[in-house]
């Protein structure tokens, strides 16, 4: 192993301006330097500190002021190998075998003065357990401060996770949510049951939403009814007819109204008639009116104001006031219910319904009064009259589909009246987070954030492992290594002839820290 030799150069380093001197000083096995403070014990030690690491710092920071060049060393070795030069601030070569004690090593590695650092505990673990601890120690740290690192990253990549998306959720629990597979169902299930849970009262007072239905026109039953003429009158309602065409309009109405006001009676007298107080045996046509206003004439008009009148009340404005009032009612009722539970949309235009309703009815009634002006004469619904019964049948069969919906939708209004669940506020809240979260999870942006997220905490664990695994090998080491060099220094201390000796070294902990412990020696007497 090659050794230096002498010292031929030492130039703008602390006190040396430019000293020769030193190649005349052979360096032996023991070689002593002393001198008073000042005069380079110190720049002497960081020269060979520097040439041993290969770290200019010592000789850079002991740069001599206002020197016009930069600091330049020179030390001789044995066996005829170049020396070993500092310049440009850099060595030619390093002596990594080279150890200096010194100060600087003792207040780097033991203590100094009063106070013992935290670097200066950590370094006693360097010292005491030797080069295969020192470099189990180095790997340890390292890989603490991977980890460290790690967790830092883990952090910033947990923040790049939007909060807003996270609720209350850590970004380990974000991350971990899976997708349930309708989670748009899923949310509006949930948004209900919060929705219920916080209307427990309004749910129990609030009545389903209620059916309804719209009269019908019967066409067929109207045509009957305005085409029945009473065949057993034909004969008579022949001559009557014709006379009646002669009177102009009304003229059979007025003649019926004549015929009740005769007196009753097979045999009519003079006087009979009520208009000209003249005899009516003699009349040609009127036995033939005694036929055509018989009970048959009777019974076929008391059949038409019947139908009349069934179809007046059926579909009076009332009723039609009625039907928009139930609708405004089933609107209301639908828009509270909604909140819990699927109720139908409803599209039901109330007025336009209103119209043609009103519409077929005036039609229908009209036909009815012109058979009852004329109950002889066959007629019947309008081309007008079918159009507007047909528009309002389209309304009847819409009214009727909405109301086998309400009357499924009641089914689940029940189900919500009737849920015991229904007044868990803060379970059916955490539930909706929990789901809203799971959805925003599944976006793709927040998909490549977590797994980013899940990739570094992978990463982490690995090093975790790595770590772990190094640290049993420090302990195992640690368990020979102490032991050993309990002998080798209580040999020294014999050498030195001391007057104590060491009965125990062992590693204590200096730190409590899970992810960065070191050890120091524990001395007795």
């Amino acid at each position: 192993m090659a050794v230096i030799d002498s010292i031929q150069l030492l130039r703008n380093v602390g006190i040396f301006d430019s000293v020769g001197t030193g190649a005349n000083i052979p360096l032996a096995r023991l070689t002593l330097v002393y001198a008073e403070n000042g005069k380079g014990k110190s720049t002497l030690a960081a020269v060979l500190r520097s040439l041993a690491t290969g770290d200019p710092v010592p000789i850079a920071e002991r740069r001599r002021l206002a020197a016009p060049n930069d600091p330049h060393a020179i030390l001789l070795r044995s066996g005829g190998l170049p020396a070993a030069t500092f310049e440009n601030n850099t060595w030619s070569c390093v002596f990594p075998h080279i150890v200096v004690f010194d100060d600087m090593f003792v207040c780097g590695n033991v203590y100094s003065g009063l106070a013992v650092e935290p670097q200066q505990r950590q370094h006693l673990h360097d010292l005491i357990i030797g080069a295969q601890g020192v470099a189990l120690n180095t790997q340890l740290q390292e890989q603490v401060a991977a980890v460290e690192a790690h967790n830092s990253l883990l952090r910033e990549k947990g923040a790049a996770i939007p909060a807003a998306i996270q609720g209350n959720l850590s970004p380990d629990d974000f991350c971990a949510l899976s997708v349930p597979p309708d989670v748009d169902t899923a949310i509006l299930t949930a948004e209900r049951s919060l929705a219920a849970a916080r209307q427990l009262d309004a749910i129990r007072d609030m009545p389903a939403v209620e059916t309804i239905g719209l009269p019908v026109f019967e066409p067929g039953a109207i045509d009957h009814a305005l085409e029945d003429t009473a065949p057993a009158l034909a004969a008579a309602a022949h001559l009557v007819n014709a006379h009646l065409e002669t009177l102009g309009p009304g003229g059979e109405a007025w003649l019926a109204d004549g015929m009740s006001r005769l007196h009753p009676g097979p045999q009519v007298t003079l006087g009979d008639c009520p208009f000209c107080v003249q005899d009516l045996a003699g009349s040609r046509i009127f036995e033939h009116y005694r036929e055509f206003f018989s009970d048959s004439y009777d019974a076929l008009v008391r059949s038409v104001a019947s139908a009349r009148a069934a179809i007046a009340e059926t579909h009076s404005g009332d009723a039609v006031a009625e039907f928009e009032r139930s609708m405004s009612v089933i609107i209301e009722r639908r828009r509270f219910w909604s909140q819990f539970c699927d109720i139908p949309v409803i599209t039901i235009d109330s007025a336009a319904i209103a119209r043609d309703w009103r519409a077929a009815r005036e039609s229908v009634l009209s036909a009815l009064d012109s058979k009852l002006a004329a109950p002889l004469e066959p007629s019947g619904l309008s081309t007008e009259a079918l159009d507007a019964i047909d528009a309002y049948e389209v309304h009847c069969h819409a009214i009727a589909n909405l109301s086998d919906q309400l009357r499924d939708a009641n089914v689940a209004i029940q189900r919500v009246k009737a849920n015991p669940q229904a007044g868990e506020l803060a379970t059916a809240a955490a539930e909706l987070e929990r789901l809203r979260a799971a959805k925003a999870r599944s976006e793709p942006e927040t998909v490549a954030l977590c797994d980013d997220y899940l990739a570094t905490k992978a990463s982490k664990r690995t090093g975790e492992q790595e770590r772990d695994r190094t640290r049993e090998a420090l302990d195992r080491h640690r368990a020979v290594a102490f032991p050993t060099y309990e002998a080798s220094l209580n040999r020294y201390l014999e050498a030195f002839n001391a007057g104590f000796r060491l009965s125990r070294v062992a590693s204590a902990n200096t730190r409590t820290e899970p992810v960065n412990r070191n050890e120091t020696p524990a001395f007795g007497d």
